[in-house]
């Protein structure tokens, strides 16, 4: 779980989230729900943030059901696919999903 203060430290990743959600065209629940799985799961690498906040957008996105390709996520929120694709999965699982298997 995250803090308000998480929240504020956190505010130009939440507003790269917001800016890759435009982009693709994701609602406000898949918003939201991406802001959750970023803000529970900030690495303590600043270099690490874009690739986990691309992850949280893509794992959002299944979520909601408004499925996105990881390259578009990836282009999207500036990463690789590679990094979205390594990631996705865990923070699923931290969450206390089950991730899909395929």
């Amino acid at each position: 779980m995250y803090s308000a203060r998480d929240r504020v430290e956190e505010e130009e990743w939440l507003a790269e989230l917001d800016r890759g959600a435009d982009s693709l065209g994701l609602s406000a629940e898949a918003r939201s729900t991406a802001e959750d799985l970023f803000l529970s799961n900030v690495p303590e690498a600043e270099r690490s943030k874009p690739a986990v906040a691309a992850a949280a957008l893509y794992a959002a996105a299944l979520l909601s059901g408004e499925e996105r390709a990881q390259t578009e996520v990836a282009d999207a929120m500036d990463v690789s696919r590679l990094s979205v694709q390594q990631r996705w999965k865990s923070l699923l699982e931290e969450a206390g999903f089950r991730p899909p298997s395929w």
